[in-house]
């Protein structure tokens, strides 16, 4: 098999877990992990498709997603220190208690 191949299948294992941990968890942080896996899949298989053709469109569009992970995780790590400081739990089944 290609390594391209083996790249893609990769990215879609990778797809797949941090998909179903965004199902399965209630946990926050295992719900940002999930979201962290799905976007490094997405790099892993932006990275695979540029290298293929020769092209560096894919590897500069992961500098925008990792950019955009970094931002995430500042956010959803603020707000779940929000979440733990006013209700003393990170379950995202009791996020709705910061309702207005």
């Amino acid at each position: 098999m290609s390594t391209d191949i083996m790249f893609q299948f990769t990215a879609a294992f990778l797809f797949m877990i941090g998909l179903l941990i965004m199902m399965v968890k209630k946990n926050s942080i295992m719900l940002l992990l999930g979201i962290e896996l799905m976007l490094n899949a997405a790099n892993l298989s932006l990275v695979s498709f540029s290298q293929s053709y020769g092209l560096l469109d894919g590897q500069l569009q992961v500098f925008f997603i990792i950019t955009i992970a970094a931002a995430e995780s500042a956010i959803g790590l603020s707000i779940l220190v929000n979440l733990y400081r006013h209700i003393g739990s990170i379950n995202s089944s009791q996020a709705n208690k910061l309702k207005g």
